[in-house]
């Protein structure tokens, strides 16, 4: 607070770093801006979320470690892409530019997921009805898998 005016400092989007208007002591929940930037959708997935001004510095993080680029981890971005970006919607249902993000992604999940399937099974039990007999997946599990083999 400025002792001057007794106003409170303007507290932007400082893009994952902690603003000035919120001294280390005082609890911040950063506000989500309109039409705010946005990581990649692999960078969504290793830093936990979609928005980098929300990559805020919450607990001492070692070195951010890449997550393998498989057709699972593939699908398993695309699908936090979208739960961040419904996310965002619900309280932003008039940002236009985010919901045709939403729709893009929504339709490139659809696709990813039914490619997944046809070539690895089923991801949810769900995914069986459609199958002549109930298999829910065959060995090896996907995270068996090994650069240059299985275990």
């Amino acid at each position: 607070m400025n002792p001057e005016n007794g106003t409170m400092p303007a507290c932007g989007d400082n893009y994952g770093t902690l603003p000035e208007c919120a001294p280390l002591a005082v609890p911040y929940v950063p506000f989500q801006q309109s039409n705010p930037k946005r990581y990649s959708q692999s960078d969504a997935l290793n830093n936990g979320t979609l928005y980098p001004g929300l990559n805020l510095p919450f607990h001492i993080k070692a070195t951010a470690t890449s997550v393998p680029v498989t057709p699972l981890t593939e699908l398993q971005a695309l699908e936090f892409v979208n739960q961040e970006l419904a996310l965002y919607l619900d309280t932003h249902p008039n940002d236009a530019e985010a919901f045709e993000l939403f729709r893009q992604y929504t339709a490139m999940e659809q696709e990813a997921r039914a490619a997944y399937v046809a070539n690895h099974g089923p991801v949810l039990r769900s995914e069986t009805a459609e199958s002549k007999t109930y298999t829910w997946l065959n060995d090896p599990w996907p995270w068996n898998f090994q650069e240059g083999g299985t275990k």
